[in-house]
């Protein structure tokens, strides 16, 4: 059988490759933090030399564990709010929506074109599991899950925003808050040091892609704009985990500790309709 090969000029767009593969290799391990074995089919099927991104020890357990705890807080706001609609921003060729879906929930995948071309020929859309074509500033996708104002909206970037200005996950941002009133978002986002050490290892990796946006304290996306509010903050020494090995002990290191996060916000407050 031949191989698909992604077709893509944006440099950003190769890294959802990374995410796939660290499920892939995941999903092999004798104990899992997460079982994905859709990733590791999904591997096969992919012309590319995924032997190039060297994930092992730290840099393997610590991209699983973020997407564990974007699992987590999905599955948390679909407790409180079964009938919400999810968008994951620069979804890539996750499996999000088949490891967290409750049944009710109205699901988009948003992703380049030519990514979910990509998840086209791999995956299948269903009723509410939606695929969208778009970058995600270009506008014209906000009129496609308009349709469901009113309703509770959860947005996830995953592995997204680092890698624009901040101007433009700036403006985003406010574009939601202003769309979408009282939405949350979950993100994740490295301090300024962390950011140079990560791109020293895309260098490495050969991946063309560079960060460039970054976050000194989750509060501070506050100050960009009135009703924006931090709900809580996750980082990944907060509690032991085996799997990081001697990196634990950047825990007793303040600088290092807090250096990457995933950051829970809510955009504004819910407009509430009155019956006309």
């Amino acid at each position: 059988m031949s191989k698909i090969t992604l077709q893509s000029q944006d440099v950003v767009a190769e890294t959802l490759l990374i995410a796939l593969y660290a499920r892939a290799l995941e999903a092999q391990c004798p104990a899992p933090l997460v079982k994905d074995d859709k990733a590791v089919a999904l591997v096969r099927q992919i012309d590319y030399d995924f032997l190039r991104f060297k994930l092992k020890g730290h840099d393997q357990a610590t991209t699983i564990m973020r997407l564990r705890e974007f699992d987590r807080r999905t599955q948390d706001f679909l407790a409180c709010h079964p009938e919400a609609v999810v968008v994951h921003i620069g979804c890539g060729l996750d499996t999000r929506f088949e490891r967290v879906d409750n049944g009710r929930v109205e699901w988009y995948d948003l992703d380049l074109p030519e990514v979910i071309d990509l998840r086209h020929k791999l995956m299948n859309e269903t009723a509410r599991c939606r695929f969208l074509g778009y970058s995600v500033f270009d506008r014209t996708w906000l009129d496609k899950v308009s349709i469901h104002a009113g309703r509770p909206f959860l947005f996830l970037a995953e592995g997204v925003f680092p890698y624009f200005p901040e101007a433009q996950v700036m403006n985003l941002v406010l574009l939601l808050k202003t769309q979408f009133p009282g939405a949350e978002l979950v993100c994740d986002a490295m301090t300024p040091l962390m950011i140079r050490l990560h791109n020293l290892q895309l260098i490495f990796s050969k991946i063309s892609a560079r960060l460039h946006w970054s976050l000194k304290h989750g509060r501070d996306l506050e100050s960009w704009g009135v009703g924006i509010r931090l709900l809580d903050e996750w980082f990944y020494f907060d509690r032991p985990e085996p799997r990081l090995g001697a990196s634990q002990l950047m825990r007793y290191f303040p600088p290092l500790a807090k250096s990457v996060g995933i950051f829970h916000y809510q955009l504004g407050d819910a407009q509430v309709r009155t019956p006309g």
